[in-house]
């Protein structure tokens, strides 16, 4: 499979390149998003596309924005993205990019957690909270929580990481009313796909949802959902607490990259990063595509 590390279309105007994602100006009103092939981790974008990964992420994210429509509104227009750009640009989109509506970006992830994971696990061993939110004591890495908790991060630029920022920052930052409405529809969210997802053999450990407010301020969902790149999925068949699952998403390559020495040094997580070897890419490509068939059969 041809991969795409970086889009060039001329059609349209270039609004922004994200980490995976390049975003495109369709009038003053709605937006070309495209999936690109790139891969970040550490909120570090890798040498090295993941062919197919872009495609396999819009169609995850695809999948979930329809069945959990009926909680919040998204922000598909259901336009052919093939119908916006040129046609020598349209082998760029198909299959890896949207049309969404152009909204007010709210600059906070809300990231939600029902397990001890990552780099929660990590907070928890130092201070026994995640994120100032304090957990009983004693608990395992991997532990299912007592129940999903809200762990909000402030987004950073391109190559910064994001910042965890306590639920009060986020009222300070946005209001009362705007974030405990985001913090109950993410909740929401966040249970009603773990539920789904483990119908298929798969726990979603955490996620994070990103939202924007449309021309009549009403909250929308946006960017990505509950993909494998936003997302930590665990195949339930191999479960097990105290120790890391065999994750369906990026976590193959942090777990190579946390173990990569060059002169006996780690990478300091920061660009550039290091070369990923070619079975790293193949063995990632294939998580991606495994996660998709699981989800959506």
């Amino acid at each position: 499979m041809q991969a795409l590390y970086e889009s060039s279309i001329q059609s349209l105007p270039l609004i922004s390149k994200g980490k995976v994602r390049d975003i495109y100006a369709i009038g003053d009103d709605r937006l070309l998003m495209v999936t690109t092939d790139r891969l970040s981790a550490f909120d570090v974008v890798m040498g090295e596309p993941i062919p197919g990964k872009g495609i396999v992420l819009n169609q995850m994210a695809n999948f979930w924005f329809e069945k959990l429509s009926h909680v919040i509104p998204n922000h598909l227009t259901g336009i052919d993205p093939a119908t916006v750009v040129a046609a020598n640009e349209v082998n760029q989109v198909q299959g890896r990019a949207i049309v969404t509506k152009r909204l007010k970006p709210i600059m906070v992830e809300a990231v939600v957690r029902g397990y001890l994971s990552g780099s929660g696990w990590k907070d928890y061993q130092e201070t026994g909270a995640i994120c100032g939110i304090q957990l009983p004591v004693g608990m395992k890495n991997a532990q299912k929580l007592p129940e999903p908790i809200f762990t909000p991060a402030a987004k950073a630029d391109v190559g910064e990481h994001d910042e965890n920022i306590s639920f009060a920052e986020v009222e300070k930052r946005i209001g009362v009313d705007l974030a405990n409405q985001i913090k109950q529809v993410s909740i929401r969210l966040y249970n009603e796909a773990s539920v789904f997802a483990a119908s298929k053999g798969i726990i979603i450990a955490d996620t994070k949802f990103e939202f924007g407010l449309d021309e009549n301020n009403q909250l929308v969902l946006m960017d990505e959902v509950l993909t494998a790149d936003s997302s930590r999925f665990w195949p339930a068949n191999s479960y097990q607490v105290g120790s890391n699952p065999p994750s369906f998403d990026k976590q193959f390559v942090r777990d190579w990259l946390e173990s990569f020495r060059l002169n006996g040094q780690a990478w300091n997580k920061k660009a550039p990063a290091p070369q990923l070897p070619q079975d790293v890419i193949e063995k990632t490509a294939a998580k991606y595509r495994e996660a998709l068939e699981t989800l959506t059969s």
